[in-house]
This record gives C-alpha cells, structure tokens and sequence, in this order.
C-alpha cells in the first residue's frame, strides 16, 4: 500500500486494475471533509461514461485493486 494525502485527492487520477463495464480510468471529482480536516466524502467518475460512485478513500491505497495514474 502506498501514502495518499487526502487533501491533493481532488482531479487525481486512477485506474482500475479490474475494469467493471469497460470502466478503467477514474478520475476524483468531488471531496468533502468535516469541521476537523477528516475526508469524509470522496467522489470517483469514471472517463469513459461519466459514471460517478462514491468511495471509501481508503479503498485506493489498495494496489491490489487500484493504480495511482492513468496506466
């Protein structure tokens, strides 16, 4: 697993190392953190259909599941 700053999550990019739907390259869209700096929404849409799905940000220090870039 790798670091990620919460705070530079916002148009990061990402790719999927098991495309669902021909769905492989993301990009973050949207983040919200609470009073104390806590990232408590994180916003993934995929390039290729627009598709948003909110995720857990943590979910994507996963390598086993996801690539920081566009590979």
């Amino acid at each position: 697993m790798h670091r990620i700053n919460p705070k530079k999550l916002l148009h990061s990019k990402w790719t999927a190392v098991s495309p669902v739907n021909k769905e492989k390259h993301f990009m973050v869209t949207e983040v919200e953190f609470d009073e104390e700096g806590v990232l408590i929404h994180c916003l993934l849409e995929a390039v290729l259909t627009h598709r948003e799905a909110a995720i857990d940000w943590q979910d994507l220090k996963n390598t086993a599941h996801w690539r920081q870039g566009w590979k």
